[in-house]
């Protein structure tokens, strides 16, 4: 046997383990909820209903009574009915991911998935959830699609995947609970939780980096387009009038150092507190100094951000303290 067709077999074999059985990966392409990945199984309602049927069919026989026999079967069907009900619920339902916003530690994450309903079928008594303690129940019209946010504890810092999401129907009498658990791919970060320590005195701040530069000193290097967060001092109105308000507003930028401006340095706190307690005080002073619109510099152990005050910097330093080696 050549290699080629052992390749060739191995590929087909994984091709019809992937075909019968749900990814073991997220899934960044929407995941159709097939009869391959839709399970079905009585609950303990379906189990009790079970129950109490072959009671009265024992009865029905030792009395021969042929309503009994005809209530017998006609639960049973409409207990079979319910049962094909219940898979078609969710049969042809299409999850999607979204987005998801960072959030800080201790706070509860929110991603958001959308799911789609192409069919002429509106389905009803839905539940999804990463989690059983945070469900979310819902209802999806015929040919509709509707936007949902999971909700995921966000107890660490760090990147936080969405795991396997729970799918599940009652539908139509709640004696079977048809389910599926695809898994979307999407991740969010999680900041640091913020400590409110107060800033760390101007001066100070530049003790280690040699004498403080005077607000002279700093040399326009450029224009770029305004940021939410940028002040309105550094807007170039002059630029603005000849565009005659035509094009997106114009911030100075400039080179060099300035009186004003803050350095948060992971020395600065102290060495004694565990790390994941100095992060925050550097995530609170980022917070603050980013609140007071004031030009500030980060620095970590093997990172080294350079001043700044507008929305990206913020999130650049927040990034830098959530993905800080632990």
């Amino acid at each position: 046997m050549q290699p080629g067709q052992v390749n060739t077999r191995t590929a087909g074999a994984q091709a019809y383990w992937r075909r019968f059985f749900p990814a073991a990966q997220p899934q960044l392409a929407p995941c159709a909820l097939s009869r391959r990945t839709i399970y079905i199984l009585p609950n303990r309602s379906g189990l009790l209903f079970a129950v109490v049927l072959l009671t009265l069919l024992i009865g029905a026989i030792n009395y021969n009574l042929a309503l009994g026999h005809a209530l017998v079967f006609l639960l049973a069907a409409l207990g079979l009915v319910s049962m094909v009900h219940a898979f078609r619920n969710l049969h042809g339902l299409t999850l999607a991911p979204q987005r998801a916003t960072p959030v800080f530690a201790g706070d509860t994450a929110q991603f958001e998935l959308a799911i789609d309903n192409p069919t002429s079928r509106p389905r009803y008594a839905l539940r999804l959830w990463a989690t059983p303690e945070l469900p979310l129940e819902f209802a999806l019209a015929a040919q509709h699609r509707q936007t949902l946010q999971v909700a995921l504890p966000a107890s660490r810092r760090g990147w936080l995947e969405l795991p396997r999401v729970h799918l599940e129907s009652r539908y139509p009498l709640g004696l079977f609970t048809a389910w599926s658990r695809p898994w979307p791919a999407l991740r969010l970060l999680v900041y640091p939780r913020p400590n409110n320590h107060p800033l760390p005195a101007v001066s100070a701040s530049y003790a280690a980096t040699g004498p403080l530069p005077s607000a002279g000193d700093e040399d326009f290097s450029g224009l770029r387009e305004r940021q939410p967060g940028d002040p309105l001092r550094h807007v170039d109105w002059k630029a603005e009038a000849r565009n005659s308000g035509s094009g997106p507003l114009l911030i100075k930028e400039f080179s060099g150092g300035s009186a004003n401006e803050l350095l948060l340095d992971w020395a600065q706190t102290d060495p004694q507190l565990a790390t994941e307690e100095r992060l925050s005080i550097l995530c609170g002073w980022v917070l603050q100094a980013s609140q007071a619109q004031q030009r500030f510099a980060l620095h970590l152990p093997g990172c080294a951000l350079p001043a700044g005050s507008d929305e990206s910097h913020r999130l650049r330093c927040l990034e830098a303290l959530a993905l800080f080696p632990a």
